[in-house]
């Protein structure tokens, strides 16, 4: 298929809000001419043909695209990444956005990472590994606080724990090494010193050397205004954070995205795909917290409004080994989401709550409405079926009117026991009134 005739049929894969930022961006694509999902939800039904194949289902995946004929895969999120789904997928001659499961280790294993990290001197929390919950204990009881514990594998954002106190180290190490909390995933426990700082988001499209750093991000992660409550798996995010300027970007890149993309070549990693890098901002400079292997979820659905140039073909040329960052423009205005949570999220989320939306019509210019947690009912209704159910995003020329018309809308969106944080964005705006 010759570039310049490039009309791709595209799949998918995945069923959060992330998935949903990724179809409308295919929607808006003069490259694609249709677009299936799988297993999608209800916003993404109403957009593309879903299909009931679920996301850790390699060979079902497989098989679909086969079946569909399709010219390009997407894959949203983490877990299809870590069973080798790209690899499945090149053995059947499909182009796939995502790194093989070599690279996916260094999400599905934090231990893999850390160890990464230390061996070729990138800046990072120092840490050590535990299998054992009474040398685990041993080890904490002479570390000072705070101190990290992290379950080593894929634990849907939720395996890790800033302990404030000795105890509650030793109970999230006897939670993942003995109660099985995280199942597999917390068979081993990384145990790291705190880092002091700020954290920020880079996501960086990757293609061997070649990369492009996208605006960098901030997530707001715990459950409550001014950062109380549970860890969730991220209730807003806003870009581009000024607190990621010229000069702290340029010492990020010599510090740590090129030296790890160096070593991804040493150590034979041919990634392409999204590279995730999770950032301390110490006073003694940026150390790297994790890195994830695919767009952060609500990372992502600021950063697709911000690219002038076509988002699908930005992730084609890179899958294809054609990546030119220079050629990829960005837009000079913010975007800002909030995440609408069901009902006692993030501990016991309610599900089957009908929502009711305004119409389109009466939206803000610049604002989508992306869902997450969401399925439609027989009846035609539309309910919560997840914890983050809804995506409110908005892109404007400055963050405070983004977070205007992406607040005015949660405001017009019904359910039973929605809540959102109000204070998205309010570290920058913060900065911005200094």
């Amino acid at each position: 298929m010759a570039e310049t005739t490039l009309k791709l049929k595209v799949l998918i894969i995945g069923s959060g809000a992330r998935e949903h930022a990724l179809v409308k961006a295919a929607r808006r694509s003069a490259l694609v001419r249709e677009i299936i999902a799988a297993p999608g939800n209800a916003g993404m039904a109403e957009e593309a043909v879903c299909h009931a194949v679920k996301a850790d289902d390699v060979p079902g995946l497989v098989a679909l695209a086969k079946k569909e004929k399709v010219d390009f895969v997407i894959v949203g999120p983490e877990v299809p990444l870590s069973l080798g789904l790209v690899d499945e997928l090149e053995k059947a001659k499909i182009p796939a956005f995502g790194p093989n499961k070599k690279g996916a280790e260094l999400e599905a294993s934090k231990v893999f990472t850390k160890n990464f990290l230390l061996r070729n001197k990138i800046p990072t929390a120092y840490g050590e590994t535990f299998t054992s919950a009474a040398k685990a204990v041993e080890y904490i009881e002479g570390k000072p606080l705070p101190i990290v514990v992290k379950a080593s594998g894929l634990a849907a954002g939720k395996g890790v724990t800033v302990a404030m106190s000795h105890t509650e180290a030793e109970d999230a190490v006897r939670a993942s090494l003995e109660g099985k909390v995280f199942g597999a995933s917390g068979d081993e426990v990384l145990i790291e010193d705190f880092l002091p700082g700020e954290e920020a988001s880079m996501m960086l499209i990757v293609c061997g050397e070649k990369y492009l750093v996208l605006p960098p991000s901030q997530d707001h992660k715990r459950v409550g205004d001014g950062d109380k409550g549970a860890n969730t798996g991220g209730m807003g995010a806003y870009a581009p954070a000024a607190v990621v300027d010229g000069p702290l970007l340029a010492r990020i890149e010599k510090e740590i995205i090129r030296p790890t993309l160096a070593a991804f070549t040493r150590e034979g990693i041919d990634y392409r795909g999204v590279l995730y890098v999770g950032l301390m901002l110490t006073p003694k400079g940026p150390s790297v917290v994790e890195f994830n292997v695919r767009f952060g979820d609500p990372e992502c659905q600021v950063l697709l409004p911000l690219l002038a140039t076509d988002p699908i073909k930005i992730l084609w040329d890179c899958a294809n080994g054609k990546l030119d960052p220079e050629a990829c423009k960005l837009k000079p205005n913010f975007a800002a989401a909030v995440v609408m949570a069901a009902h006692h999220y993030p501990a016991n989320p309610r599900l089957g709550d009908v929502i009711t939306f305004p119409a389109a019509a009466s939206l803000p210019a610049g604002v989508d409405i992306l869902h997450g947690g969401t399925k439609r009912r027989e009846d035609g209704a539309i309910v919560t079926a997840g914890g983050r159910v809804l995506n409110i995003v908005a892109t404007a020329p400055t963050l405070r009117a983004a977070l205007d018309a992406a607040y005015a809308t949660c405001a017009k969106i019904k359910f039973d026991g929605a809540h959102y944080r109000k204070d998205i964005g309010a570290r920058q705006l913060a900065r911005e009134k200094k």
